[in-house]
């Protein structure tokens, strides 16, 4: 028999997660304060501990993730919250959660991982999850809340943990270089230096001198010895950005180096060891790439060891109002103007596709602060890009078609009426968890009623 111990300040969530994980070889006991749960915990074992991190108390779920760790280090930990930050899947990861899981939930991403969970506390002989190092300062840029951006920061986490080979894959402008950056400074390696190259910028000959260094003498020019960048990020981490740009014969040094921790200058006879984390970035798709023969396969696996995706920006598009008013409170910091955007300039970036992800985001506020007017942006201000409406909308086609909205309310009265006004059942059918089903109907003025009795 399985113990879980659900925590959460609202009673209805406590009741829907009661429901939502009830099994026949499991129990499950509630507790909607941080001094109710650690007193159960006192009380008696459990094999896992489900909490949110919001708890409205002096207590948040990170405090009773340590203090449950503190009192049984066997038992399992999943933590919700509806504020994903790279700080605190950091503190998490950390502290020893089993996961960490973002709002709102996803019913059979909840069930799965609580299935994981219990799994793994059943073996006993189990590797027990990493500790990591504190570290809670994340680079600028690397904001976002979405699902997408949580699942990056809990890979940052776990990555931090490690040595092992990190590929960051993304299209341009997503932000590769702040990932590897983050895992370097919240590693084990973050007093030693962070040596960032750019394999695309440099021809064959001066990236290799570049990374493995040179004798006087090895060619024209090489008037003295250099140290390679391998060397200089010796006890740190060597980013290697663009590496699908890499030449072949660059790729076997640079596969020699990974496997044998060794390098040997240009024009030198004489190996040397060198300790470095190397974190490889891409635009490319590099199966492709090695399936057309354009980068050895026996170096992509060495590579892909730990992969990280960077999501587009079009495909988290909840983060732009974040990033906006994270990079507009930047340049004002910097003394470099100050300016905000109206509500309708905000929607229009928001749906705006960006191929150039964050950078195109970043660059294009730079511009518009900096012809910004009386201090405030609007949509008139906006390049016609972003202001132009597509002219199939105008067309007859879609006229006296309901609104999106329109189509939510009536899909949400017809479950609601399906199953008799059962709001856990009704979570459940929509895919949210019911903190969001009350939100809906409040949105949409819907009377929930009384909660239909236990038998229906």
């Amino acid at each position: 028999m399985s113990r879980i111990l659900v925590v959460d300040d609202d009673p209805e969530t406590c009741r829907f997660m009661n429901e939502l994980l009830r099994e026949p070889e499991r129990e499950i006991e509630m507790a909607e304060t941080p001094e109710d749960a650690l007193a159960r915990l006192a009380a008696g074992r459990f094999d896992l501990v489900v909490s949110d991190i919001n708890l409205n108390a002096e207590q948040d779920g990170l405090d009773l993730l340590r203090a449950f760790k503190a009192g049984d280090p066997e038992v399992e930990v999943v933590l919700i919250s509806a504020f994903g930050t790279l700080e605190t899947a950091l503190e998490a990861v950390k502290a020893g959660a089993f996961d960490y899981v973002s709002k709102p939930v996803d019913i059979g991403q909840v069930r799965e991982v609580v299935a994981r969970a219990l799994a793994r506390r059943a073996r006993a002989a189990e590797p027990r999850a990493a500790v990591f190092r504190a570290g809670r300062a994340a680079p600028d840029g690397l904001v976002g809340r979405s699902g997408s951006m949580l699942a990056v920061y809990k890979q940052i986490a776990l990555a931090c943990g490690s040595d092992a080979p990190v590929l960051v894959t993304g299209e341009t402008g997503t932000g590769k270089e702040l990932v590897a950056r983050a895992i370097h400074r919240n590693g084990a390696r973050a007093a030693r230096p962070f040596v960032p190259v750019n394999c695309g910028a440099l021809p064959e000959g001066l990236l290799e001198s570049e990374l493995f260094g040179h004798v006087r003498g090895a060619f024209t020019g090489a008037v003295a010895d250099k140290r390679g960048l391998f060397e200089e990020a010796r006890g740190g981490t060597l980013f290697l950005d663009e590496i699908g740009e890499m030449s072949p014969p660059l790729q076997v040094r640079l596969l020699r180096a990974l496997e044998t921790g060794e390098v040997r200058a240009v024009g030198s006879t004489r190996a040397a060891s060198v300790d470095a984390r190397v974190i490889a970035a891409t635009h490319r798709e590099l199966e492709r790439a090695v399936r057309e023969g354009r980068f050895r396969e026996d170096l992509f696996y060495r590579l892909h060891v730990i992969v990280i995706k960077v999501p587009a920006l079009r495909e988290r598009r909840e983060d732009i109002p974040l990033l906006a008013a994270h990079f507009l409170a930047s340049r004002e910091a910097r003394g470099r103007g100050a300016a905000a955007l109206t509500p309708q300039a905000l929607a229009a970036l928001a749906t705006h596709d960006w191929p150039g992800n964050v950078r195109e985001l970043e660059n294009t506020l730079e511009r518009l602060v900096a012809e910004a007017r009386g201090g405030t942006i609007d949509v008139s201000d906006l390049p016609a890009a972003f202001r132009a409406r597509p002219a199939s909308l105008e067309e007859p086609l879609f006229a006296g078609l309901p609104r999106l909205e329109e189509l939510e309310k009536r899909y949400l009265k017809h479950v609601l009426a399906e199953v008799k006004g059962n709001r856990s059942r009704a979570a459940e059918v929509l895919g949210i968890d019911r903190r969001t089903l009350y939100r809906m109907a409040e949105r949409f003025e819907i009377d929930l009623g009384d909660e239909p009795t236990p038998r229906e």
